[in-house]
């Protein structure tokens, strides 16, 4: 079977779109499938454009198997409404053009950048191929609960769109029951519908003992450390983190927040940080893909928090997934699915979004219990091993085949 997977995140990407797509691409490959993957250079999250590569018309590698086809974008850092649109579409119409002429059984479009689902409906009616939309966050819904946009019109437009596209494809994969729930609400047939959520690769992500290195570097000898590691953007509120830690500095000096990461926020995050001074936050930028392992072992407690809104209790972060793969519990501040799996499972303590006290009243509770965390930590085992990326890369190859 030919597979033509449109995706704007890939590898040496290392968000979780790029992970999720990357890992269930190589699981076909090795199951007999030809994939071919249509991307966009490396530029996420800064907006610059990686090492070893140019943002030219097309460059095409092989990477494990799986063809790769970059082609030219509109490049943008993560900041404004405008820019972020002008990549996402320039990405859309030029992954539609050169899809053309890509020989292919099948396509799939991933969500949530609106216009690559378009780019896979559109390359499916005029190359008369069936296509799988794979929605991994509900848009333009989460657009609006951050606030990127409040023009109704336009809004009602995308939401039109969206449902032409849910009515089009042939199946929907979906990362969240909640999402197959809400979708199915809105008049799609529950059978065209299936559940398949994030994962995480246990033959690369593992425990092992922190790096000494760089303990010493960042002065984490004798700190208990809580560590968020990823996008710092509009939606996943860690300002409020930043603003409940200061009140936990003075009495519990060994206590540090570490965040690891780039996004829209970034640079607000950090002039709050140094304006108030508040010195258990250390900010690091994002790592190599080559180094995120040592990060995520780097801490004691993952932390996992998004904005307080309706719309976040649908969806399950991929770092819960990998953070259980490395042992480490968990501190959730979101509720919905996410809260249901973590408490499931024992993996970790989940607090109340953007409430303060219920937020340290978790932090401090770790922190008591910080020598004998074997409870959590057995959760994070049974959990990453329910959730190993290729039992779900597998139920995919075999939804796309009935398709």
């Amino acid at each position: 079977m030919k597979i033509l997977f449109l995706t704007d995140n890939f590898p040496p990407e290392i968000n979780a779109p790029a992970n999720r797509t990357f890992e269930h691409c190589r699981e076909w490959v090795r199951n007999g499938a030809e994939v071919t993957v249509i991307t966009c250079v490396p530029n996420f999250p800064k907006g610059r454009v990686f090492g070893g590569y140019e943002n030219k018309l097309y460059q095409e590698e092989v990477m494990e198997g799986i063809r790769v086809i970059r082609v030219w974008s509109y490049i943008s850092a993560n900041s404004g409404f405008l820019r972020r649109t002008l990549d996402y579409v320039s990405y859309g119409v030029m992954s539609f053009l050169f899809g053309l002429f890509i020989k292919t059984d099948l396509i799939i479009g991933t969500s949530p950048q609106f216009f690559t689902a378009v780019s896979a409906w559109q390359l499916s009616f005029f190359k008369r191929k069936k296509w799988v939309m794979e929605v991994r966050d509900l848009w333009p819904e989460s657009i609006i609960a951050v606030g990127a946009t409040k023009n109704e019109r336009l809004i009602a437009f995308l939401e039109s769109i969206e449902m032409r596209m849910y009515h089009s494809a042939d199946k929907l994969v979906v990362v969240t029951d909640t999402f197959k729930k809400k979708i199915a609400e809105r008049g799609i047939p529950h059978q065209k519908i299936q559940v398949l959520k994030n994962g995480v690769d246990l033959s690369k992500y593992k425990p092992f003992p922190k790096d000494a290195s760089l303990v010493t570097h960042h002065r984490l000898e004798g700190k208990f450390v809580f560590s968020y590691i990823g996008t710092h953007g509009l939606a996943h509120g860690l300002e409020f983190i930043i603003d409940s830690i200061k009140h936990i500095k003075e009495t519990h000096p060994d206590i540090v927040f570490l965040f690891v990461g780039d996004g829209a926020n970034k640079e607000k995050l950090l002039e709050k940080a140094e304006s108030e001074e508040i010195s258990n936050a250390i900010f690091v930028d994002s790592v190599p893909k080559d180094q995120v392992l040592d990060y995520l072992n780097l801490m004691d407690i993952a932390l996992v928090n998004l904005i307080k809104s309706d719309t976040f209790l649908t969806v399950i972060p991929s770092k819960i997934f990998e953070a259980a793969a490395v042992e480490k519990p968990i501190l959730l501040g979101l509720g919905g699915e996410t809260k249901l799996i973590i408490e499931k499972y024992g993996a970790g303590i989940c607090f109340e979004p953007e409430d303060r006290s219920s937020f340290l009243a978790a932090v401090l509770k770790l922190y008591e219990e910080k020598c004998d965390l074997d409870a959590y930590i057995n959760g994070c085992r049974l959990l990453a091993k329910d959730f190993e990326r290729n039992k779900i890369a597998n139920q995919m190859l075999t939804a796309l085949k009935e398709v």
